[in-house]
């Protein structure tokens, strides 16, 4: 059957990133979209909003009740691997016979009507994916997109296109968690990074490398691989493929990076037309890198330098990203993603780089009790860059708690002089005691619920400061 041909989309999982935009795609062409989620977030309020009904308890009643009014073949499943085995909906749907498929499976469904853009990395793909598509958009290329984050220009995850154009376009960011990305076989691939994660399911950086090589090696013919040059130094790939980094001898890199008026002013070296007097406003050296891999994408499609340097000024980022949530001249609140120790080092060096004069206070939640156990020695590490850290407890995700892992041992870790531990739910208080010049979240569990409470707090403070 084609991946339209269903009449019930049902999700398991619906509010994670990746699946929302995929409910939002079925939504679209007018299907029947159900789901489960766990937990209410904004996200999953949106995805109300739009029609979509979703339920927060396991309830295989509701679930028999919905089934029954189609045929078993009309249906299909839709799960995130974060949904564990012993779920209760999981089971009965598993049991019944239900045809039952991994986001990643439908995703590569999707991808096979279009021209596929695929962006990977353990770090740095959902902004060159946001950053790709914004070029495409702004150059008047007809796309679809499906995002890892919310692109602050779009507001969404998910880009629709016209699907009747022979040379649409997709983009898509390609998870090597769970070895997801290997459903695609994209036109154009890019690699921005393999530094070992999800240990969990590769047990190790080597195994990791073998999947990153395979999903290299599945660009089409006459297709494009895009990779960073380190990368490259990792996989040791044997075929064709274009080269970039910051500042090193490849195909494409920058030249005359400076900092003006909080943005980075930059040339770009191409061996298609050097773009010149380059301006991004987002932060770190990491972006202008990112936004190298993105313009080697654009000049592949024959994107030109006007349209290059009119998206790259006018690119504001995605959200929970290097997020400004408060930016004044007593306080600046920024939110981030970061959850790998490399990922924690270039959002907190960037800050530095930034507001090289004021002290920097991070809150962050690691995520996985795996992950933290594996890159304890990064994490102590990344956060010993912040003046002050405050360490939440860990969140498990999928996990079970692991025996000794937990972020009081990464606390003693740490070299730190100003470190705190503390509870999620005393965090507003805690801050009520303190006076952060730059104040960053960070973390990928459910620390995001604490973001506009901290907004707010910072706001009322900032105004009884500003009246004093």
């Amino acid at each position: 059957m084609n991946i339209l041909d269903y009449k019930l989309y049902y999700f398991l999982g619906v509010g994670g990133i990746g699946m929302s935009a995929l409910a939002r795609y079925f939504n679209h062409y007018g299907k029947m979209v159900r789901g489960y989620d766990k937990t209410h977030t904004l996200l999953t309020h949106q995805l109300q909003s739009e029609g979509i009904e979703i339920h927060f308890n396991e309830d295989v009643v509701l679930v028999k009740d919905l089934f029954s009014a189609y045929k078993k073949e009309e249906i299909l499943v839709i799960y995130t691997p974060a949904i564990p085995q012993e779920h209760l909906e999981l089971k009965f749907i598993q049991d019944s016979g239900y045809k039952i498929q991994k986001r990643a499976w439908v995703l590569g469904e999707i991808t096979k009507q279009f021209r596929t853009i695929a962006i990977a990395g353990t770090h740095g793909k959902t902004t060159t994916t946001t950053l790709v598509t914004h070029l495409l958009k702004t150059a008047g290329i007809n796309c679809f997109a499906f995002l890892g984050g919310i692109s602050q220009n779009y507001n969404t995850n998910l880009l629709l296109g016209d699907a009747d154009d022979k040379n649409a376009i997709v983009v898509v960011e390609a998870d090597e968690y769970d070895r997801s990305f290997l459903t695609l076989y994209p036109y154009i691939t890019v690699i921005t990074s393999v530094d070992a994660d999800h240990l969990d399911i590769y047990g190790d950086k080597n195994a990791m490398h073998l999947t990153y090589t395979q999903f290299a090696y599945q660009v089409q013919n006459g297709g494009y691989l895009i990779v960073k040059k380190s990368v490259d130094n990792d996989l040791k790939l044997n075929v064709k493929r274009l080269l970039y980094s910051l500042n090193l001898d490849t195909e494409y890199s920058a030249n005359s990076i400076e900092i003006v008026d909080g943005e980075f002013c930059y040339n770009i070296n191409s061996p298609i037309e050097p773009i010149s007097t380059v301006a991004i406003g987002l932060p770190g050296l990491h972006n202008v890198e990112n936004s190298i891999a993105a313009v080697a994408v654009a000049q592949q499609l024959g994107i030109k330098g006007d349209d290059i340097n009119k998206a790259l000024r006018s690119f504001k980022g995605v959200k929970r990203r290097f997020d400004y949530r408060v930016k004044t001249s007593d306080v600046i609140y920024i939110d981030d993603y970061a959850h790998h120790p490399e990922e924690l080092r270039a959002a907190i060096t960037a800050a530095k780089q930034l507001f090289p004069s004021k002290k920097v206070m991070g809150i962050f939640q690691p995520h996985l009790f795996s992950r933290t156990r594996d890159f304890a020695d990064g994490f102590a590490e990344s956060l010993d860059l912040l003046d002050t850290c405050v360490l939440l407890e860990i969140y498990p995700a999928r996990e079970k708690p692991i025996a000794g892992i937990n972020s009081q041992m990464l606390l003693d870790k740490m070299k730190c002089k100003e470190k705190y531990l503390v509870r999620k739910e005393n965090i507003l208080e805690f801050l009520k005691t303190q006076v952060p010049e730059v104040l960053m979240t960070l973390g990928a569990g459910d620390i995001d619920s604490l973001v506009e409470p901290i907004e707010g707090l910072l706001s009322d403070k900032n105004k009884v400061l500003s009246d004093k």
